[in-house]
């Protein structure tokens, strides 16, 4: 585990069970050991550190690649702390490049980590859950491990979206539902899609959000983009150019932002 996070779990991870008493349920679905997929909804960056902060193992989160290659002292901190975290980098441009994430967190996997996923690829803009992005169903074929479906309730409330410190005073739920098991399944679209899909009704039920069927919007400088306004590569709100593309339309799991980033 790597050591920065072996520390968190021993001092953060108390403090914040501490002072924001999160419920939680169904943490026996997690496993002890071997390698497994948190797949999550989101709502807020405390999302991250509150899973960090009740699952008694280390998760590796993918994180954007600004943390990574920001020049000067600035960026040598942000990435001495990335790494001591154990992080994944995953580049936010989409494509070929993105999928970089997925060649570092197929390892981590297999060598029995868990690995933390959003499959909305980014944060709800309104508390409902989105589409999912099939990255999440391609990474467990891939590395032959479960997915285990998990519901934050009342992140939102603790750190909205554009806040920094985080409120006090907040109920929040943490639910982990039953593991998926994909293994031996076809890496065709229909297949990813259809897993994808099922992934999200098991959030949906632990989490009780509206679900909308369309990829939640990416976010700007200003804000988030309204739902039906394309990106550059984008092509509208389908499957093509939406995240689910590159060489042999592989899924790199999020439109531009990386499967697992906190934008």
């Amino acid at each position: 585990m790597p050591w920065l996070y072996t520390i968190g779990m021993y001092t953060a991870g108390p403090a914040i069970r501490l002072m924001f008493r999160p419920r939680v349920e169904g943490l026996e679905n997690v496993p002890r050991t071997g390698g497994a997929i948190l797949a999550s909804n989101h709502l807020s960056v405390a999302d991250e550190w509150m899973l960090g902060a009740v699952v008694p193992r280390h998760i590796a989160f993918w994180a954007k690649d600004e943390y990574f290659n920001t020049p000067g002292l600035k960026g040598w901190f942000y990435r001495a702390v990335m790494h001591a975290f154990g992080a994944i980098e995953v580049r936010r441009e989409g494509g070929r490049a993105a999928l970089t994430a997925f060649d570092a967190a197929i390892p981590a996997l297999r060598a029995g980590d868990l690995v933390g996923v959003y499959p909305e690829g980014t944060r709800s803009p309104d508390g409902r859950l989105y589409r999912g992005r099939t990255g999440v169903a391609r990474l467990a074929l891939l590395a032959e491990v479960p997915i285990i479906p998990v519901g934050c309730i009342g992140t939102d409330a603790v750190q909205p979206i554009g806040t920094v410190i985080p409120r006090l005073g907040h109920k929040v739920t943490i639910r982990f539902g039953e593991p998926l098991h994909v293994a031996g399944q076809p890496m065709d679209s229909s297949t990813l899609r259809a897993i994808t899909d099922e992934v999200m009704m098991r959030i949906q039920r632990l989490t009780g959000q509206e679900y909308v069927g369309r990829y939640a919007p990416r976010r700007t400088a200003s804000g988030p983009r309204p739902a039906g306004e394309p990106t550059t590569g984008d092509k509208g709100s389908g499957d093509k150019g939406s995240g689910e593309k590159s060489a042999g339309d592989k899924d790199t799991g999020d439109n531009g932002e990386g499967p697992a980033a906190s934008a």
